[in-house]
């Protein structure tokens, strides 16, 4: 950690995964500009965000395994490379449809570098300086989250086509600090076989049933309903696949752990809740609220730097006292902050209305996020402490996927609806109760799932020098 290399090394984990991180918060600030200039249904800005959703969910599993087999450095830097060319397609993208495509680009490029970052940690560090790390890289991402709603909101007011823009020189820079600093690793043990079935069906039943939930609201028909049935059926075989193949993308004895097993719904649930609660925050400051971009973006801001100032500091308790009454606590916590958003009037005054319901959530995800990733590194055999770090970053991004697809309809929200102040006023408010209602789900799963007892905390993989680390 105090040498120049070993510097330089952080600094390019933490700039790529910066970059993606960052682009993410962006593109949710961006979302009204983007309708309106390029003509957009609702449909297409749910793709804005789910194209690159899907592909990063999809094939962030294979990610860590080819950064195993053909090195992590070289890997990584596919990963950041593409994300940079994607980045330009989206900035130069003329119609709703060519942004989509290049936002699908943008994914597959996250899902190399992602989980690289933390497998270079892992392979780079001394085993004493490991940790440390891994947690300067965590607190500096915190800030990296911080600063993303202000300077995306900043972007957007200009042109938000520089919010793609930023990407390309920063990219260009990690890829030339990656060929210089960081050395090339490969884990020896690892099985050079990967399972390229089951990432087609994992893609293929993510996707048809993305497709379904956002396009059958609004254009009911064969083609909607077929790619459901196919969506749904892919799953089903992948999952009797990743039962029965010698190589899973997905080992099934991971899930014989109710632990582990529990925590991974508990993931599904709060991060369904937060995807869809902040892309509905967003839409209704600036279209209800009639805030600017950059003021949107800016409400947002005490949610990450709450989670900043605290989520170490919960980890550490919770590493004393178990994860259960901290996660349970924390998911009601965030619960409450999403009701007090709920019932924001149609003028909400920032310092009444936005940030007591931001800070609470902030606080929530704080309490929550360092026990629930914690436990289910400890919750998987040491051998697939890194396989089970990917699949809880799957699921918390899947997560998400479904969320944004599947919400806006349900609350009766389509089409240019989005853009109707009046419109738009109820769908947030009920949207906002049923995020609530899935926080604090997450709360009742907790309390059943992680019994006296049976909770471990310790991070064990942590020290395991031939373990790929995928955490969120």
């Amino acid at each position: 950690m105090g040498t120049h290399r070993g510097r330089l090394v952080l600094a390019t984990t933490i700039m790529g995964s910066g970059i993606a991180l960052l682009d993410g918060t962006v593109v949710n600030v961006a979302l009204p500009t983007i309708g309106r200039e390029l003509g957009a249904q609702l449909s297409g800005l749910q793709w804005v965000v789910n194209a690159y959703a899907l592909t990063l969910a999809a094939l962030i599993l294979l990610g860590g395994s080819l950064g195993d087999r053909f090195g992590r450095r070289r890997v990584y830097a596919v990963g950041v490379g593409a994300f940079g060319l994607a980045s330009i397609a989206c900035a130069l993208s003329p119609s709703i449809e060519l942004l989509v495509a290049a936002r699908a680009v943008q994914g597959v490029g996250a899902a190399l570098l992602v989980p690289g970052s933390l497998a270079i940690l892992q392979a780079s560090f001394h085993p004493d300086d490991r940790m440390a790390a891994i947690g300067a890289w965590t607190g500096l991402l915190g800030v990296a989250s911080a600063s993303g709603p202000v300077v995306g909101g900043w972007l957007v007011d200009l042109d938000w086509r520089w919010a793609f823009w930023l990407n390309v020189p920063l990219c260009a820079a990690v890829i030339v600090l990656a060929s210089r600093a960081v050395p090339e690793s490969r884990n020896a043990g690892a099985d050079h076989s990967f399972d390229a079935a089951g990432v087609v069906l994992a893609a293929a039943g993510l996707g048809g049933v993305t497709y379904a939930l956002t396009v059958a609201p609004e254009q009911p028909g064969v083609l909607s309903i077929g790619a459901g049935v196919v969506g749904v059926a892919a799953l089903a075989t992948f999952v009797q696949r990743e039962r029965r193949t010698a190589h899973p993308l997905v080992p099934p004895r991971l899930f014989a752990n109710r632990v582990f097993t529990a925590v991974n719904v508990v993931t599904l649930l709060v991060y369904a809740g937060l995807s869809a609660a902040l892309l509905f925050v967003v839409l209704f400051l600036q279209v209800s609220g009639g805030w600017s971009a950059l003021a949107a973006g800016a409400a947002t801001l005490p949610l990450s730097v709450v989670m900043l100032l605290l989520a170490s500091r919960f980890g550490g308790l919770a590493t004393r006292h178990g994860p259960r009454r901290y996660m349970t606590g924390g998911t009601l916590v965030a619960a409450a902050g999403f009701v007090l958003l709920a019932f924001a009037p149609r003028h909400p005054s920032y310092v009444l209305h936005v940030l007591p319901g931001m800070t609470l959530v902030g606080l929530g995800l704080s309490m929550t996020v360092a026990p629930l990733t914690g436990t289910v590194l400890a919750a998987a055999p040491d051998e697939l402490a890194g396989t089970a770090s990917g699949v809880n970053n799957a699921v918390s991004r899947t997560a998400g996927l479904v969320a944004v697809a599947a919400l806006p309809p349900l609350v009766g929200l389509g089409g240019a609806a989005y853009a109707d102040p009046a419109l738009l006023a109820p769908a947030y408010r009920a949207a906002m109760l049923v995020c609530a209602g899935l926080v604090a789900l997450g709360a009742v799963v907790t309390v059943v799932g992680l019994a006296v007892g049976r909770e471990r905390t310790e991070p064990k993989c942590a020290a395991q020098p031939h373990l790929d680390l995928t955490a969120r």
